[in-house]
């Protein structure tokens, strides 16, 4: 299986904090109110459109927080390819 990849557009966030339950390893919100992403040292990367690797054991959690987030907001991305699996730019 193929490894994934995580970004959040924060211009998109709205804030609810669906994906911060689904995957706290993964997202945070900052101050601003916003949900970023982490990378695997648990350091919030701020840079717009920052992609993080997905760690195995989460894959379902961060696809699922990606179809659920109601900014469609969290693009989820196959490593090799670039291809979304998840999130706005996904075939459904």
């Amino acid at each position: 299986m193929s490894e994934l990849r995580v970004w959040v557009d924060q211009d998109l966030c709205t804030g609810d904090g669906l994906c911060v339950q689904y995957a706290p390893e993964v997202f945070e919100f900052d101050i601003d109110g916003l949900a970023y992403v982490k990378d695997p040292a648990g350091e919030m990367q701020m840079e717009q459109g920052a992609r993080v690797g997905v760690p195995e054991h989460l894959r379902l959690e961060v696809i699922d927080a990606a179809k659920e987030c109601p900014g469609d907001c969290i693009h989820v991305l196959r490593a090799d390819d670039g291809v979304a699996v998840a999130g706005p730019m996904a075939e459904d």
